[in-house]
């Protein structure tokens, strides 16, 4: 366990101010930003500690947005797509505006429902040389990008790759009415056989085949 410096104190927990919500070390966080026009920043709780004025502050690892990363926002980035930094804070406490969930990619493709406090995280980032762990993610379609759960995508039955409707001339529209897809590659196979199920809606779901070994870095 961290020591703690003279005059402080480790608390397990921290009231959010004006609410009963409860924070804890290990949870998630968001945080009142500088520019109050700006979204939130998400954190993860390290450590609560008080001092002897009785000021709480919390030391936090910090969540990037993709915008706000090096290389910036692109096509593949969902809408709650975090990265986990190397980049650690000690901040105020009242700075703290509400408690979020980050998933895992794979538990977040699952999720029924997604809330305003839903995130999720699949790469790790160093602030400083703008570098991803992992550097290299699947990627599937015919443009060859890496899964995006906020796109529809259908699966072709021969070659289990992954489609978006407009790289394969569907609309959306179209594509949710359908209950078979074979790509164009696989079409002149005589021998695909169909199954008796629909297709899955993503590469997130539980059916997901692996896709061709192709890697793409974020």
């Amino acid at each position: 366990m961290a020591k703690t410096r003279p005059g402080k104190k480790d608390l397990d927990s921290y009231t959010i101010r004006g609410t009963n919500k409860i924070v804890r070390g290990g949870e998630c966080v968001l945080m009142r930003p500088t520019d109050t026009s700006k979204p939130p920043y998400v954190a993860h709780v390290e450590k609560i500690e008080q001092d002897n004025r009785n000021n709480v502050r919390v030391r936090v690892r910090w969540y990037y947005r993709p915008e706000e990363s090096i290389g910036g926002r692109r096509q593949f980035h969902g809408a709650k797509e975090l990265f986990l930094s190397d980049h650690y804070d000690v901040q105020s406490a009242h700075t703290i505006e509400g408690k979020c969930v980050v998933h895992s990619f794979k538990n977040y493709t699952k999720l029924d429902n997604v809330g305003s406090e839903d995130y999720y995280c699949r790469f790790e980032y160093k602030a400083a040389t703008g570098a991803f762990t992992p550097d290299r993610v699947a990627v599937y379609c015919k443009c060859e990008m890496p899964y995006n759960p906020d796109d529809l995508m259908v699966q072709c039955e021969g070659c289990k790759d992954w489609y978006h409707p407009a790289c394969v001339g569907v609309t959306i529209e179209e594509a949710k009415k359908l209950d078979h897809f074979v790509c164009a590659e696989c079409s002149s196979d005589d021998d695909i056989k169909k199954p008796q199920t629909t297709f899955s809606s993503s590469p997130g779901s539980d059916s997901k085949v692996e896709p061709k070994r192709r890697k793409r870095g974020p």
